[in-house]
């Protein structure tokens, strides 16, 4: 019975052990900040030019893909599914 007890508390201490620490969260610098804008107001722009497609398509089914005759035509149907 204690050698049990004794394995159960050496693997919860391993478990804790084992588990990633926080990030150091690093002091920000005023030009980090300013180059950070930079980039959010070109987003801003491309959102306003028009609406884009959405990303990923993964949830879909690309089965149909299959059908192809070639394995060439195969792959680059079911890219746009990955």
């Amino acid at each position: 019975m204690k050698h049990i007890a004794f394995l159960v508390i050496a693997f919860f201490v391993a478990a804790v052990v084992a588990q990633d620490k926080p990030p150091v969260k690093e002091a920000v610098k005023p030009e980090a900040t300013k180059e950070a804008a930079k980039p959010a107001a070109e987003t801003k722009k491309q959102a306003a030019a028009g609406p884009r497609r959405a990303g990923r398509r993964w949830t879909e089914d690309a089965r149909h893909c299959l059908e192809r005759p070639t394995n060439t035509e195969i792959i680059k149907c079911a890219e746009e599914y990955l």
